[in-house]
């Protein structure tokens, strides 16, 4: 039991999401349940890398200033942000200011368009590291797998920066490519329900 806590609601729930008031929605709502929106993919991609060496509570009080600096994380736009834009950022106290992961941003929304025009979509990509659908939950102590571990890698070959192995790890389980929710946490079952009727993303081929 030592994985989960009780909630006010008097229901089990992954331990994490007592750490910080802002964790319990983000728990409930998102994390863990698939997306296959091009958008929010790139967004939490993003936000990972803006984690690293952070705690990712930093970054979700600052969520809504970072889509603020960001134009929502469309990548479109950001991949014409220029030095000028660069600068801006530096300035922003409403997000982490940090000029490698502001200009990997930059650079990996240009990557992202290329991405796209090869696969059709983001979500076609990303959803091919996919582990087995029948993996269980584990004891959240670990930061890496073998999917991601691969897709850092060969995301890096494409010439995105800031993903590295554990980075990914944290998008795999974030965006629902597993179901990562402890075996007694109340959103596991919620989370299985919405994997199962999800409908995975293919190629444009």
């Amino acid at each position: 039991m030592g994985a989960t806590t009780k909630g006010a609601d008097g229901k089990l729930r992954c331990k994490w999401c007592d750490a910080a008031p802002e964790f319990l929605a983000y728990h409930d709502t998102e994390w863990g349940f698939p997306v296959s929106d091009d958008q929010r993919l790139f967004e939490k991609l993003c936000l990972e890398g803006f984690q690293s060496g952070l705690s990712w509570r930093t970054i979700l009080v600052k969520r809504e200033n970072f889509r603020s600096a960001f134009h929502n994380f469309d990548f479109d736009k950001v991949a014409r942000f220029t030095q000028r834009d660069v600068n801006r950022l530096l300035k922003d106290e409403g997000i982490v200011r940090h000029r490698g992961k502001i200009e990997a941003v930059i650079n990996n929304a240009k990557r992202a368009k290329e991405l796209i025009k090869h696969e059709g979509s983001l979500a076609a990509f990303f959803w091919r590291y996919e582990p087995d659908p029948k993996q269980l939950a584990k004891p959240q102590t670990v930061s890496t797998s073998a999917e991601s571990v691969a897709l850092s890698k060969d995301l890096k070959k494409l010439g995105w920066k800031f993903i590295g192995p554990t980075t990914a790890y944290a998008f795999i389980q974030a965006m629902g490519l597993i179901n990562d929710h402890v075996a007694d946490c109340v959103i596991r079952r919620k989370v299985d329900s919405a994997r199962k009727n999800f409908k995975r993303p293919c190629a444009n081929k």
